[in-house]
């Protein structure tokens, strides 16, 4: 019979094991000697030691699952306790519950920290579900539509919380994101619709504007355009594709057309400016006849001024009225002649004139015989209001005596 402190081996064959309830029975040994026995059952012994020694370091130092460790540990638990092994096996089975002991807190370790994972992305779902829901409302379609798209990767790098809460946060989500594209839809949906009414108006503007770019018609035509032009403005925007060579062709008809006024302008300019050097040498002509001493030489010679004047055409916008107010005075001085020389020639206002100042003149001598009666008789109130009447009279009889001297007498 062969014995250690953990075991021995009977004559039979029949190893033992030692244990606190006393001994066990190993198994039985009949292919050599009992030192051979027990160093078989030894070494299993030492195998077992070897794998609870694996399994606490990947329990300790690996993500190994409860669930895994667990497993292993029962199953070195049944080799323990079914005693196929010689040596301290209460040890071993004081480090499995050890080991157990430690699997359960990093059980509930990450249990609580899975609570904490989960509540965190709780929060961090309903965070984005309300700005999802806020985005939804705006109208910076495409900062909006660019923050949505990042939600939503960043939704899908979370952890998913049980499965009512999770349907109902990406219910909320989904709805925000579907409100916004389709109220981002009917943006510009309606913008396209605008932009072709936009390209229809602008397709109108610019066939008249090409109709207009051959006008000789300068000043109506150039107000055309400038209403033209406004209306472009009040037209918005056409599609991108279109906008440009629309408004290449509106521009080059304008261009066209302008260029065009601006050549025949520089002519009329220059033309104008040779006009205005002749008129005011007619102008200088025509004073020499002020004052009028001669009426019917002036009279002619005028005309005959007035004739070239005509003939030569316009001058300068900005030099009309000074040159042909110099004109404008000569003409009216000779009016002025002609008048007083009608005046003296009508026989008409001559008798007229003359009937009025005899009229005058008499009132005016029975005036002055009625002053000195007043004042001979002593009546001086009389008198003095008899000398007021009769300098109004002598007033008007003064007048009229220098009008008939316009008649030459």
């Amino acid at each position: 019979m062969s014995s250690d402190p953990w075991g021995r081996v009977d004559e039979t064959g029949t190893v033992y094991v030692r244990t606190s309830d006393g001994e066990q029975v190993v198994g039985s040994w009949q292919a050599g000697s009992p030192e051979e026995a027990l160093a078989y059952f030894e070494r299993k012994y030492e195998g077992l030691v070897v794998e609870i020694g694996l399994l606490e370091k990947r329990v300790k130092t690996t993500d190994l699952s409860a669930k895994d460790a667990m497993a292993a540990i029962d199953h070195i638990r049944g080799q323990i306790d079914e005693h196929h092994a010689v040596g301290d096996l209460e040890a071993l089975s004081k480090r499995l519950d050890a080991l157990v002991a430690s699997v359960e807190a990093r059980r509930e370790e990450r249990k609580a920290q899975k609570a904490k994972q989960t509540d965190e992305a709780r929060h961090a779902k309903e965070a984005l579900v309300a700005e999802a829901e806020e985005l939804a409302q705006s109208e910076q379609w495409r900062a909006a539509g660019e923050r949505l798209r990042a939600l939503v990767d960043t939704w899908k790098g979370l952890p998913r919380l049980d499965r009512k809460s999770d349907d109902e946060l990406w219910h909320r989500f989904s709805h925000a994101r579907s409100a916004f594209s389709k109220r981002r839809k009917a943006h510009f949906a309606a913008l396209d619709a605008q932009r072709e009414v936009a390209r229809q108006t602008k397709e109108r503007l610019v066939a008249e504007a090409e109709s207009l770019s051959g006008s000789t018609d300068w000043g109506p035509t150039a107000a055309r355009y400038r209403d033209l032009m406004a209306e472009w403005k009040a037209a918005g925007r056409a599609q991108r594709e279109h906008e440009e060579d629309l408004w290449n062709r509106f521009r080059g008809a304008q261009d066209i057309f302008f260029a065009a006024r601006s050549g025949v302008f520089a002519e009329r300019d220059a033309e104008q400016s040779e006009n205005l050097k002749l008129k005011e040498e007619l102008a200088v002509e025509a004073e020499k006849l002020v004052p009028v001493t001669d009426l019917k030489a002036a009279r002619a010679a005028f005309r005959s001024i007035n004739e070239r004047w005509e003939a030569i055409g316009h001058v300068p916008r900005d030099a009309r009225p000074k040159v042909e107010g110099r004109m404008h005075t000569v003409e009216r001085a000779i009016q002025e002649a002609e008048e007083a020389e009608w005046r003296r020639t009508n026989p008409e206002a001559r008798a007229r004139a003359e009937g009025l100042t005899g009229q005058l003149q008499a009132a005016v001598d029975k005036l002055r015989t009625q002053v000195d009666a007043a004042r001979a008789a002593g009546n001086n109130a009389k008198a003095d209001k008899l000398s007021r009447e009769l300098e109004g009279r002598q007033a008007l009889l003064d007048q009229a005596l220098k009008g008939l001297e316009e008649f030459g007498g």
